[in-house]
């Protein structure tokens, strides 16, 4: 007599569960998982127990595209996850992804997250319901563990810009320290004592790494830290515009400014024009911005070599792709000081008296 076997099987071969490891599992119908994960009517609700159980258990995706993919298959597609796609960085680094992965045949479906950890884990999530092989990311949150069983499963991750603060993945970041410094350091080889910075949010790696580094000239060249002269979470021009106005109408205000990120500078840049201050302050960004090559003097910024970060980017992740087994790591990408004329402003003698901007 044949016997029916009704132990659970576990999924064979490489890859991430599929939807007959999920029926095998609950012992129904590959049917049954269909209309369950569809969240279709007539399956009753221990069916439906059963089957999200199993669905727990393998950490199974729905895959959007299953009726056209044989399992283990590759799709030859990768998700691409950044702050803003709008931003002159992410857009930067994106099209070299893109640049990459075309002469590799490789899909690429980018979108933006806006600094916002569920925004961050719920696209991810998707993106991997539509069985992408592998994921680029500027990480919102502290750590990507909600990707773990995917990871495991056979899902390549690389982070880009900044570093993974928890989980262990593979990044290619800016020297984000090292470059702040490098630029106040040129502001304070140009006399400059009194130096502002302005940041984004103390949460994002790269904000802090980038205040670390002002910090750090400043002690190199023995200038004490001036709180008043510092100002974080600064996420919109008009933010920064308003920090501006504010270190500069200081009784002591500052003769320069080190604006730590492109949409930052260009509030500084705003209202140094609002004060008739432009040819006065110095002022060096983080980034390329697009209003700085339209005004005078043009704006001295720390070049991010965003061909590179995206192409290596993109060259890690194939590498995992194609079964590299080495623990993560962390690529550092040097910067470049662009000096155009607003970071050469030299502060005013001691004899004379720091100009108090008047605000407006």
């Amino acid at each position: 007599m044949n016997s029916r076997r009704t132990s659970p099987e576990r999924p064979t071969g490489p890859g991430r569960a599929t939807m007959r490891d999920v029926a095998s599992r609950a012992g129904v119908s590959v049917k049954t998982v269909s209309r369950v994960v569809n969240d279709e009517a007539g399956v009753t609700d221990e069916l439906v127990r059963r089957v999200t159980a199993a669905v727990t258990e393998l950490g199974y995706r729905h895959n959007l595209t299953a009726s056209h993919l044989r399992r283990g298959h590759r799709t030859a597609s990768i998700g691409v996850l950044v702050q803003d796609l709008s931003n002159e960085f992410c857009g930067a680094v994106l099209r070299a992804i893109e640049d990459r992965a075309r002469a590799e045949g490789v899909v690429v479906i980018a979108s933006s997250i806006d600094e916002d950890a569920e925004r961050e884990r719920e696209t991810a999530h998707g993106l991997v319901a539509r069985r992408i092989d592998g994921l680029i990311l500027m990480p919102a949150s502290r750590h990507q563990d909600y990707l773990d069983t995917d990871r495991a499963s056979g899902l390549a991750v690389v982070a880009v810009d900044r570093r993974p603060l928890v989980t262990e993945i593979d990044a290619v970041v800016a020297d984000n320290q090292g470059g702040a410094a490098e630029a106040v350091g040129h502001l304070i080889a140009h006399g400059h004592r009194r130096i502002a910075f302005l940041g984004d949010s103390e949460s994002i790696a790269t904000a802090a790494e980038r205040r670390d580094g002002y910090r750090m000239a400043l002690r190199a060249s023995r200038i004490g830290q001036d709180p008043a002269l510092e100002r974080m979470d600064l996420r919109t021009t008009e933010d920064a515009t308003r920090a501006t106005h504010e270190v500069l109408g200081l009784d002591d205000p500052p003769t320069a400014i080190f604006a730590a990120r492109n949409v930052i500078c260009t509030g500084a840049v705003v209202a140094l024009q609002q004060l008739s201050l432009s040819g006065t302050v110095a002022l060096v960004g983080f980034d390329e911005v697009a209003i700085g090559e339209f005004v005078e003097p043009r704006v001295t910024v720390v070049r991010q070599d965003t061909h590179t970060i995206g192409a290596n980017a993109f060259d890690r992740l194939l590498a995992r792709l194609d079964g590299d087994q080495a623990p993560a790591s962390i690529e550092v990408v040097p910067t470049t000081l662009v000096k155009r004329g607003s970071g050469e402003i030299r502060a005013p003698r001691k004899s004379a008296k720091p100009r108090r901007a008047v605000r407006r």
